[in-house]
């Protein structure tokens, strides 16, 4: 697994430990702010994750698919995932 996955799996993991530390701070009834907090670290790192599969991705996938005249398509991809994160 290359270093992209690895940091992606890592902040994924540590992101899974914070929802599931922001559904107990709701169920225990915790300050709004503090949750709302925890919320945007979780974000935080998901949007983290998912640049790093975007930089693996382009780095190799994308990389091989330009080598072999094949790129448009994975081009139109990772254009289509930036407009999602543009439009939000």
């Amino acid at each position: 697994m290359n270093q992209e996955k690895v940091k992606a799996l890592q902040a994924l993991k540590t992101s899974k430990g914070q929802i599931e530390g922001i559904i107990k701070m709701i169920e225990e009834g915790r300050y709004c702010v503090d949750i709302s907090n925890q919320i945007f670290a979780a974000q935080a790192l998901l949007k983290k994750a998912n640049m790093l599969i975007l930089k693996q991705h382009m780095n190799h996938c994308v990389m091989d698919a330009v080598k072999q005249d094949s790129g448009e398509e994975k081009i139109d991809e990772i254009i289509e995932l930036l407009s999602k994160i543009i439009d939000k």
